[in-house]
């Protein structure tokens, strides 16, 4: 049986458990042979404070992709973060139709923005262009201040079911066929994922308890363990509910540390999730 492959495309912030720090050792720890493209280095993330380096990668990404063209290297599944120039987006286009094996998936995180506002460092025409590529994908993984920026609607902190399902229908229109999005809220108490089927229309939902903590990179925690999941045959929605599960076990295990506050150690969680995909898909007989 051939075993799946996965390339993951995203910056590499050298320190700062996010991006490439986080998608590399959660997905080859689900068992999956993890390739990488960068889509640019930084010293750290960009919560850091003002100093960080960034070093833009787009002019490597085409080469990359010819030399892997010429080996004739092909994915189940291409899963794309952080994105280092607009110019990417038609480049990653350009390895999806390229590298992605026949029936494989392509995975959106569409990562740019949280709070109501766009990371440091994008201008304000950037989500058009993510966009752009979330129509050529299987699957996103916004959150809601993506989701708004993408769409065109207005982001809001306090709001109902109707608000996230008029959102969901925008996002579907964008062209992809699924979407789970993260951050949903109907209860202080509870935080989860709102899981769309864009053809059905079925949406489902997946709420853990809120924990009292604010925590970066969770969202790169959240997808690249969604990724592992489902490419371990998990469908869908189980994935979805088991990577909230997990970024939930990674804050958890970070609360008692004030030091840790740019991550979370999601190193320590790894056997559980490692464990609960086991047992989802009878690995662990």
């Amino acid at each position: 049986m051939k075993d799946p492959k996965v390339l993951t495309i995203q910056d590499l912030s050298c320190y700062g458990q996010c991006s490439l720090t986080v998608a590399l050792p959660i997905i080859s720890a689900c068992g999956i042979e993890t390739a990488v493209i960068p889509t640019a280095v930084l010293s750290t993330h960009t919560a850091f404070k003002a100093g960080w380096t960034f070093r833009d990668l787009t002019d490597d990404i085409a080469p990359i992709s010819a030399h892997w063209q010429k080996e004739g290297l092909k994915f189940d599944c291409i899963y794309t973060g952080y994105l280092g120039s607009p110019r990417q987006v038609d480049l990653i286009l350009d390895a999806i139709d390229k590298h992605l094996a026949p029936k494989g998936r392509v995975v959106v995180d569409p990562a740019m923005a949280d709070g109501g506002k766009l990371y440091a460092g994008f201008a304000p025409d950037f989500p058009s262009h993510m966009a752009r590529l979330c129509s050529a994908a299987d699957i996103i993984l916004p959150n809601i201040t993506e989701a708004c920026l993408m769409t065109g609607k207005e982001f809001k902190t306090e709001y109902d079911q109707g608000y996230i399902e008029d959102l969901l229908t925008a996002l579907s229109k964008l062209g992809c066929r699924h979407v789970v999005l993260t951050g949903v809220s109907f209860d202080p108490e509870k935080l989860g994922v709102a899981v769309h089927d864009c053809k059905s229309g079925e949406t489902l939902y997946y709420f853990n308890a809120k924990l009292p903590r604010m925590s970066h990179g969770t969202g790169d925690v959240y997808a690249s363990s969604f990724v592992g999941a489902l490419m371990r045959g998990m469908n869908i929605f189980d994935s979805a509910a088991l990577a909230a599960d997990y970024t939930v076990e990674t804050i958890r295990l970070t609360m008692d540390d004030d030091s840790h506050w740019y991550g979370v150690k999601f190193e320590k969680a790894i056997p559980m999730l490692i464990g609960r995909i086991d047992a989802a898909t009878g690995s662990d007989d």
